[in-house]
């Protein structure tokens, strides 16, 4: 994991704790290609918001390093800061993405997807359909007794 916000990472620690799960955390986004070098891990979960190299520019970095040979390929969760952070996201080429605030839940549910092989993206709801116009404005024109047709003011 790679996140310079303690509580981020605490968070995440909290949500994936289990006797079977280690977590290695990295502060700086630059350090993720060592580390995944070092101990190819089955999972990267990167925050956004990293100081000196963001989680976008991390993701791609290791992407270039994999189709470059030099790393295999790892799945990447992303921890995005807002709903405008999915432009971004979605040309990360991460498996997931997460929109702050977290919960346990939906970080337990993502790391189990991307660990399965899947995919989790996580959308903003489809704005709600406007409601469609009715006939009752137009009835009650007819029942006023105002004319139908032109609008416009005779003086």
């Amino acid at each position: 994991m790679a996140s310079d916000a303690d509580w981020v990472i605490e968070e995440v620690a909290a949500a994936l704790s289990d006797p079977d799960t280690s977590l290695r955390v990295v502060h700086a986004g630059s350090d993720v290609r060592g580390a995944v070098g070092a101990q190819t891990p089955d999972l990267v979960i990167l925050d956004l918001q990293i100081g000196n190299m963001g989680g976008m520019a991390t993701c791609i970095d290791l992407r270039l390093e994999e189709s470059g040979g030099r790393l295999p390929h790892v799945p990447v969760l992303m921890l995005l800061d807002r709903q405008a952070d999915l432009f971004l996201a979605r040309r990360s080429d991460a498996e997931g993405w997460l929109v702050k605030p977290l919960d346990a839940f939906r970080l337990k549910m993502a790391a189990m997807k991307l660990l399965a092989g899947e995919t989790m993206y996580e959308e903003p709801e489809p704005p709600a359909p406007e409601p469609a116009a009715t006939d009752a404005a137009e009835d009650a024109g007819e029942q006023s007794g105002e004319p139908e047709g032109d609008d416009s003011e005779v003086a």
